[in-house]
């Protein structure tokens, strides 16, 4: 079986989460206790026992559910050290923690990286005033063709059936009653706190683009897929300026699974909390194998996933 690798991105954190693992298992620990002495407030803390609303701020969460994925990953490498990915990817925030298991930057600077992304992305959220939603079950060019014309964008291509639209708030409204007009029938307007991976992003990524210029970079030891162009990228300077677009652009999510898939993937692993990844791997692919890693338990169970 070979596999690839991908990391949850913001909106699969809960209260709790890394705690069982973190619990159980010395590398996932020391992870945690380096995010601590890294940002200096406590992110073990933040992610074992919350406030739910302290950890739902980007500033926050950002930093933590990249701690909770990287420990996830180690505690991984630790009991299966034989397994090695043939690419990796994450959703969004989730492609830091993709970029740190191809060792493209550290732990450290990739915390430091998402912990100032998030903070940026909260000041962009408090200067405008955004909104999201989740279009189901219609075509990408008739979504394309709403968005334009309501003056949004189309923030996640996620898989077959779920796009995400994002704008100004008045504006989304609009693209939601077009859209119902012209058939549409499933729409979820989403509760966040601004309009990501939209233009009203482009401050937020401009000044993002700025720390990852004085942030080292080195090449990927294992194949990357980044969001912005939904395949491969292997240029140092082709990464630092995707992760620096990602912020403002789509999420070509569906094209990065698709891009594992090409690479020899029959198995994908998703690290960090929730399961939402494995899902939309799924509907792109309903013959591919799926494993989550966010336990001490689906760590152990992992040994018979891996023989069958």
């Amino acid at each position: 079986m070979k596999f690839a690798f991908v990391f949850s991105g913001q909106g699969a954190q809960a209260v709790g989460m890394g705690k069982d693992i973190a619990g159980a298992n010395e590398s996932a620990s020391a992870i945690f206790k380096k995010a601590d002495e890294v940002l200096g407030w406590p992110v073990g803390g933040l992610c074992f026992d919350g406030p739910e609303d302290k950890l739902t701020q980007s500033k926050f969460c950002q930093p933590s559910i990249f701690t909770v994925s990287c420990a996830c990953l180690e505690a991984f490498k630790a009991a299966y050290p034989d397994v090695k990915p043939v690419a990796v990817a994450g959703l969004s925030l989730g492609e830091l923690a993709a970029l740190c298991c191809a060792g493209v930057f550290s732990f450290e600077d990739g915390l430091r990286l998402v912990a100032r992304r998030g903070e940026l992305m909260d000041q962009a959220c408090s200067e405008t005033k955004g909104a999201m939603a989740s279009v189901l079950g219609a075509d990408a060019g008739l979504v394309s063709k709403a968005c334009s014309e309501s003056d949004v964008d189309m923030a996640n291509l996620n898989c077959p059936g779920q796009i995400v639209i994002s704008g100004e708030q008045t504006k989304v409204a609009a693209a939601i009653e077009k859209l119902k007009a012209l058939g549409v029938r499933k729409i979820i307007p989403l509760k966040v706190a601004g309009a990501y991976h939209s233009r009203l992003m482009a401050g937020a990524a401009a000044k993002f683009a700025e720390v990852l210029a004085g942030t080292k970079f080195g090449a990927p030891k294992i194949p990357v897929a980044q969001n912005v162009v939904g395949g491969m990228v292997s240029s140092v300077e082709d990464i630092r300026a995707n992760l620096a677009k990602q912020v403002s652009g789509s999420v070509l999510w569906e094209g990065c699974v698709r891009s594992l898939c090409s690479a020899g993937a029959d198995a994908i692993v998703e690290f960090g909390p929730g399961n939402v990844l494995t899902g939309l791997v799924k509907r792109i692919n309903p013959g591919i194998k799926t494993f989550n890693v966010n336990t001490a338990k689906n760590l152990e169970d992992f040994k018979s996933f891996s023989v069958n």
